[in-house]
């Protein structure tokens, strides 16, 4: 039996306690709490459940202020309802998409306002006993583009017992240091690892891995042998946007740069689900059927949502604005594969965002679609955080490493998380 403020718990939702993730009612909805599933990564440290929902609603204010101060018309057409009339040939398809994804996402969304535990519960997840401030931390995308890039070192702060990866171990207490650009940098311990890095300290989960590089130095990921690839992969591209917010919060590429990532030769030679986050914009999907996923070769492509909620369990904006709409696409498909799973069409993943941009962790969540045998080989491209089990690329993987959107795990603390019996 579990407890929580005095209350017994269901079953439903003291699982959720575990795994961050509930199960609704309906086929393939399901809402998840970011924070429980990455701290699963983690022996001696958690995330700040502030810090990581905190930055939602300061972004959102952000939003609304940069909107404010943009005096041209056509930024202010962008935050009402369009008539179909005056929409283009490629909006039209967008509406037209937006208007068969709706009842899905109603549905889904009618799920968890009916589960009456959940929805009361939902204001705990944003808020605990730790003060956050904001991460100014470093810039690693102006750093990556100096030429002194390939002379800045991370230090690994290492116990006794420290595997370094590529056969080498550390056998004494003390710090290894290594290149931080255009460099495969592992944790192979099962404990969280320190890092140090310009006066700032980044925490590593275990057994995972990250590489900081730009598109030009991808192809160092390329595995010596094709059965050594990677099963699931996950890409979360900075899709170009004319968006003055989004060019504020981190740096794109135009759309064709996407078209030279080399996914096949990544790919597990026996097949590999591909994971692409979208936006809901009609002429990106356009290019992503019509030239992304071919020159990939993903195949079977389904489609998913991840439906954004705010605490109290609304949706984060008007389902019907036309260009802040409060969802995101998710499609799948596989790669490699000559017989592939049938996957599951209009899955609904539900969440309260944290960071703009920063998506929920999806491995626990599309298991059963992973082919091969455990463990797989994970990849995310374009990542900003890390995940055990994981490897990392992308220009800023460290971004949300940061010690400051941690706080310790104290020994009891970790005793009592491990215990069965919360009465």
């Amino acid at each position: 039996m579990r407890v929580f403020e005095g209350k017994e718990l269901s079953d439903d939702l003291s699982s959720f306690f575990d795994s961050g993730i509930y199960r609704l009612p309906g086929r393939g909805i399901v809402f998840v709490d970011p924070v429980r599933l990455l701290n699963a990564s983690y022996s001696h440290h958690r995330i700040s459940a502030s810090g990581y929902y905190s930055r939602t609603f300061n972004s959102l204010e952000r939003r609304k202020d940069l909107e404010a101060s943009d005096s041209s018309s056509s930024k202010k057409r962008k935050l009402k309802k369009r008539n179909t009339l005056e929409l283009n040939k490629q909006e039209i398809v967008s509406e037209k998409r937006h208007q068969e994804a709706r009842p899905v996402l109603l549905k889904a969304h009618e799920a968890l306002l009916g589960t009456v535990e959940l929805i009361n519960f939902l204001p705990n997840l944003v808020k605990d006993e730790f003060s956050f401030n904001e991460v100014k931390g470093q810039n690693f995308v102006a750093l990556g583009s100096l030429w002194q890039a390939p002379l800045y070192e991370i230090s690994l702060c290492l116990d006794g017992s420290a595997i370094l990866g590529e056969g080498l171990r550390h056998e004494s207490i003390g710090k290894k240091i290594v290149p931080l650009f255009n460099n495969v940098i592992c944790n192979n311990t099962s404990d969280d690892m320190d890092a140090e890095f310009l006066n700032c300290r980044y925490v590593l989960p275990r057994k995972s891995s990250f590489c900081m590089s730009d598109l030009r130095e991808i192809h160092d990921l390329i595995p010596g042998c094709s059965d050594q690839g990677f099963n699931l992969i996950v890409i979360d591209p900075p899709w170009e946007n004319g968006s003055a917010y989004q060019k504020a919060m981190y740096p794109t590429l135009p759309n064709r740069y996407f078209l030279y990532l080399p996914i096949k030769q990544l790919a597990h030679t026996n097949g590999a689900l591909v994971v692409l986050w979208m936006t809901n914009r009609g002429k990106l999907r356009a290019f992503v059927d019509e030239e992304l996923f071919p020159a990939w070769g993903v195949r079977d492509v389904r489609t998913s949502y991840w439906l954004k909620v705010k605490p109290d369990g609304s949706l984060l904006g008007d389902l019907d604005l036309f260009h802040h709409r409060p969802y995101e696409y998710l499609l799948l498909g596989y790669v490699n594969k000559k017989k592939a799973e049938p996957l599951l069409d209009d899955q609904v993943f539900i969440s309260i965002p944290g960071a703009f941009s920063r998506k929920p962790p999806l491995g626990k969540l599309l298991a059963d679609y992973v082919p091969g045998t455990k463990p797989w080989s994970c990849l995310e491209l374009f990542a900003r955080d890390l995940v055990d089990g994981w490897t990392a690329w992308g220009n800023e993987p460290l971004r949300f490493q940061d010690s400051s959107y941690f706080v310790k795990r104290e020994q009891r603390q970790v005793v009592h998380e491990a215990s069965e019996d919360y009465s």
